[in-house]
């Protein structure tokens, strides 16, 4: 029998070997298909249309690595790397956000990004984006209304292609509607932007700090993995394990037993050390939070709501500001942007719940069909994603497949 696992698939005997001497688990390199459903207003879908989908669609292409994927109001654009280091983009470009050296040209099918092979992983958001390079290198691109550039400019400035963020020791980045946090490799989390409510995390209020176009430092040197929220909210994992949120808290969605208090630093969401603390195992919705235990449990909290975001068979608009167990435990990786979720297990299935716009639960049906699932529904087919692979938005999906 092969030797296997439910990320990397069958091992060939030299690698088994290799993986001895070398200490470490070599990359997967068999077919990765990049699939998408949901809107397609602008071309997000990657499609070469504008068709709506309500199921997985497959884009071509077979060495796709990593994705992310924005959904504002007005903005629809998706980033993906692929195993030869190269970034592809797709959708929306009113602001340069897809970062091809222009405004207004929105694309519908991917296209590279400039033509560098060194692209690790890249973020989107409202009107810009950004990216982490092999080498620790930090680009971001599009327009700065707040200094989510990071390029330490007061005034508000726009560049539709990549701009280095002073600095090379960046490790991974992520968006919110108007503000950006990143990691080092050396474990410390930084953040710049807009900070609405406090959601820098470095205990100032807005009143105090509204802006800032440099990244600043949010105490702690362990953080492992972050998620920046639309609605001005953060969820991050440390590296021994444990949970921390800041930001704001209308619907209890810091977990932190407590509505419609805001926090401006990260604050400790219960005592456990069994959190996830890679890519993939956090996530939050626009009133919702999600996270996976290392014993393969969910956990859910916020606002239900009548979608029934939090999967618990319910569509009572009913609370919750500390984390409640979604069934199941085999759960791998969540992921979630507005007001539905998907969700890996570890046989490698994939489910979603909650609100069903524009078909963005993949279940073959419209929204004028099923407005909504309560509880987890499985998505047909065999999804071997790793945490990077797949990404929401508020109006549609992006998913990998590792055959």
């Amino acid at each position: 029998m092969a030797i296997t696992d439910k990320k990397t698939g069958p091992w060939g005997l030299d690698q088994v070997y290799n993986k001895i001497n070398q200490g470490s688990i070599w990359d997967y390199s068999g077919p990765n298909e990049l699939w998408a459903w949901g809107e397609n207003e602008v071309g997000e879908l990657g499609l070469n249309d504008r068709i709506d989908r309500s199921s997985p669609t497959q884009i071509p292409g077979t060495t796709w690595k990593n994705v992310s994927i924005n959904g504002g109001t007005t903005s629809y654009r998706v980033f993906v790397t692929k195993t030869d280091g190269t970034l592809w983009c797709w959708g929306d470009n009113y602001n340069g956000e897809l970062g091809l050296n222009n405004h207004d040209n929105h694309k519908s099918s991917p296209v590279q990004v400039g033509s560098d092979t060194t692209w690790k992983q890249a973020s989107t958001t409202h009107s810009s984006s950004a990216g982490v390079k092999t080498d620790g290198t930090l680009w971001t691109w599009g327009k700065s209304y707040y200094g989510q550039l990071g390029q330490g400019q007061a005034s508000p400035v726009s560049y539709s292609s990549p701009v280095q963020v002073p600095g090379a020791t960046w490790s991974y980045v992520c968006d919110g509607s108007v503000s950006r946090k990143a990691i080092k490799t050396d474990g410390t989390l930084w953040a710049w932007g807009f900070n609405s409510v406090g959601c820098f995390g470095v205990n100032q209020a807005s009143a105090q700090l509204l802006a800032t176009s440099s990244p600043v430092q949010v105490p702690g040197t362990t953080w492992a993995t972050v998620v920046n929220n639309k609605n001005y909210n953060s969820l991050a994992v440390k590296t021994d394990g444990t949970l921390w949120s800041w930001g704001a808290n209308t619907q209890g969605m810091l977990g932190l037993n407590v509505f419609n208090t805001g926090y401006s630093s990260p604050t400790q969401v219960g005592s456990g050390t069994d959190w996830g603390t890679v890519r993939g195992k956090i996530a939050m919705g626009t009133k919702t939070s999600y996270a996976v235990k290392t014993d393969g449990t969910l956990w859910a909290w916020g606002m239900n709501g009548e979608q029934g975001n939090m999967g618990l068979n319910s569509t009572s608009t009913e609370r919750y500001s500390s984390p409640v167990q979604v069934p199941g435990t085999t759960w791998d990786n969540v992921y979630s942007a507005d007001s539905w979720v998907l969700a890996t297990r570890t046989d490698g299935t994939l489910w979603a719940w909650g609100w069903n716009g524009y078909g963005g639960l993949g279940q073959n049906q419209m929204p004028s069909t099923i407005g909504a699932y309560s509880s987890p529904t499985q998505i047909p087919g065999s999804w071997n994603s790793p945490g990077s692979a797949i990404s929401v938005s508020i109006s549609s999906n992006i998913a990998i497949k590792s055959n």
